[in-house]
């Protein structure tokens, strides 16, 4: 294929803004798939759960062929995930292509995620055409938010298509502009050795790996863009991020499923079997290298921009409610792993929930998604704990230990100081809502850096927040103080040190690790007293006066009593002196404190699980 008739870009959007609708209909439009076939909607969000919830959790691409002017054009559309917990992918995706489809809902407008992928899009120097969605709602205001794209992005309202990509309306005009208006893909390129070369099917081979997944026959299939060279089975290839050697087995192009062919060309989207068995092996971002009639070795060579080794940021831990269901567990982690290359997992044991996984994530939705696939897929009923993040913990010789749990903190007498991740979050709101927002934000130690009015009505509010205020209910309060109209984006900052503290609870005078947490210190005292409350509730009463403690170190912040059951020692005297009753009582007194000195307190699952568990509400 002739380099000037290839077209790649991608579709990017605020989760529900209808991009995969409007990627079915290029698709129908373009004879990919015959509509007969389309036997649902959403033909890229090949998962259950995403066509249940509507939303792209993995990026799909697809090959389709367009006939513009008498030529025929071959068009590689990536469809991307919308959700903030998933723009690494996006991130990786537009790396891949040389322009992008920007999709608006023209009855709600811009979204804080809308304005995050714009930013990325014309970071990799992208063509960016928009697209605004939904015309056919009654609701729509396309003049309106036309006006909104160009005063925010600086778009040319002229130049924004509006269609209805349920009905589709003006969608032909959408592959005109994809045919006019995205570049091909570069003639030139630099070679390893910062060489201007044209691109082609001669001199040395690189492809990005933006996506790889695990296929139960072919094993690890890699998703590649070719930018030089061209590939072909039986090629061998190496990594340029561990220099693994891995031989071709397959390659081909997505129609969505897998069509193989003979050669894989410069310039192109396709994808190729590696027969590895670690999807981890095939890292998103990593290059795929294969020297020409240069003499450089894999060491010399340059990879492609891209490479990124995906860091968590936020971690919970998977039991099963079933002890007997460990192993079982553990297996439908290793197999999502090998389709998940983001989620990260090592194995923790817990005293009060048995053996489990501390698993890391990359927000609360791919938390939530990693949850229900487990359960759906593999038939296990899990507890899940709480999400946390991480920290680095500074020792006083200036050593640094990175700890995602409470329980392998340090002796404190060793930390000099604590850092904990922070992030940027922009919110859009409507100017009635930004003092509710901004007080919420304040409240969670959050720095206002910046205010903009995108128009006289909305707003967006950007803060530097720590991660930790921002993982358990920061959107569903967001979403409650502001009718539901806010949005948010958040992008990882970095580390800071903060002044944090390790809060213990005692029970009985013992330290339960599995309740120790990490917390700000100004607010150790109300987290300790709610938590002491709660066990307080939990914790059955024993014969003996058990006393529920937050301390920090030696220091106690909140203490609760639970009173212990009393048997009426004298029921059975009907008279006589006063000194026989206190006789009974003192006895009595005395056998309680010697069954608090050696008593111990028996704390049913029930009070770990509903504490530690995530809220379900």
């Amino acid at each position: 294929m002739d380099l000037k008739k290839i077209r790649n870009f991608g579709i990017i959007a605020h989760i529900d803004h209808g991009k995969s609708t409007l990627a079915d209909r290029l698709i129908e439009m373009t004879g990919t798939i015959e509509k007969r076939d389309m036997k649902h909607g959403q033909i890229l969000d090949t998962m259950e759960l995403e066509q249940e919830r509507g939303i792209t959790i993995k990026l799909q691409p697809i090959r389709m062929a367009h006939t513009h002017d008498g030529e025929e054009y071959e068009l590689n559309l990536i469809d991307t995930p919308g959700h903030v917990d998933f723009s690494y992918e996006v991130s990786r995706s537009l790396a891949a292509v040389e322009g992008v489809l920007l999709i608006v809902d023209s009855t709600q407008g811009i979204e804080a995620q809308t304005l995050s992928n714009t930013y990325m899009a014309l970071d990799h120097e992208l063509e960016i055409i928009p697209v605004l969605n939904k015309i056919d709602l009654p609701q729509a205001e396309v003049e309106k938010r036309a006006q909104e794209i160009e005063d925010a992005i600086g778009i040319p309202k002229e130049d924004i298509i509006a269609v209805s990509a349920k009905s589709g309306e003006n969608v032909e005009k959408v592959l005109e502009a994809i045919v006019e208006k995205i570049p091909p893909p570069a003639p030139k390129v630099k070679d390893s050795l910062g060489e201007e070369v044209v691109v082609g099917d001669d001199g040395e081979t690189k492809c990005l790996i933006f996506d790889s997944v695990y296929d139960a026959y072919k094993g690890v299939v890699a998703y590649v863009r070719v930018m030089n060279g061209s590939l072909k089975r039986g090629d061998k290839l190496k990594m340029l991020s561990n220099f693994e050697e891995v031989e071709v087995l397959e390659v081909g192009h997505f129609k969505p499923k897998y069509v193989a062919a003979d050669k894989l060309h410069a310039g192109g989207i396709g994808y190729v079997v590696t027969g590895l068995r670690d999807v981890s092996s095939a890292r998103v971002g990593d290059t795929f290298w294969q020297k020409g009639e240069t003499r450089i070795t894999a060491e010399e060579a340059k990879a492609l921009d891209g490479y990124k080794v995906v860091k968590p940021y936020v971690f919970a831990s998977i039991f099963c409610s079933e002890g007997d269901d460990y192993a079982d567990l553990r297996d439908a982690i290793e197999k999502l792993k090998l389709n998940d290359s983001s989620l990260s997992y090592e194995p923790e044991r817990s005293n009060a929930l048995g053996n489990g996984f501390r698993c890391g994530f990359l927000g609360l939705l791919h938390l939530d998604i990693v949850q229900e696939r487990l359960e759906r897929e593999y038939g296990l009923d899990l507890v899940v704990t709480a999400p946390s993040v991480s920290y680095i913990i500074v020792k006083k010789g200036g050593e640094e230990l990175l700890i995602s749990t409470p329980s392998k903190y340090p002796d404190p007498s060793t930390v000099d100081s604590i850092k904990e991740p922070w992030v940027k979050v922009e919110v859009l709101v409507p100017k009635d809502y930004v003092g509710s927002v901004m007080q919420m934000c304040q409240e969670k130690r959050g720095v206002s850096t910046d205010v903009q009015y995108l128009d006289k009505n909305r707003v967006i509010l950007t803060f530097e927040l720590p991660l930790a205020s921002i993982v358990v209910d920061f959107y569903d309060t967001l979403k409650s103080i502001s009718s539901g109209y806010a949005s948010m984006n958040y992008d990882y900052l970095g580390y800071r040190v903060s002044n944090l503290v390790k809060l213990d609870m005692w029970i009985a005078g013992k330290v339960v690790d599995a309740f120790s947490s990490i917390v700000h210190r100004s607010n150790a005292g109300y987290v300790g007293r709610d938590m002491a409350k709660k066990l307080k509730k939990l914790i059955p009463r024993a014969n003996f006066e058990i006393a529920v403690q937050a301390a920090i170190g030696g220091k106690i912040v909140a203490r609760e009593t639970i009173s212990a059951f009393r048997k009426d020692v004298t029921a059975k005297l009907y008279g006589g002196d006063r000194t026989r009753k206190d006789k009974l009582l003192n006895k009595q007194k005395a056998g309680k404190k010697r069954m608090k000195m050696v008593g111990n307190v028996n704390i049913p699952q029930e009070a770990f699980l509903a504490v530690l568990k995530k809220d379900e509400d």
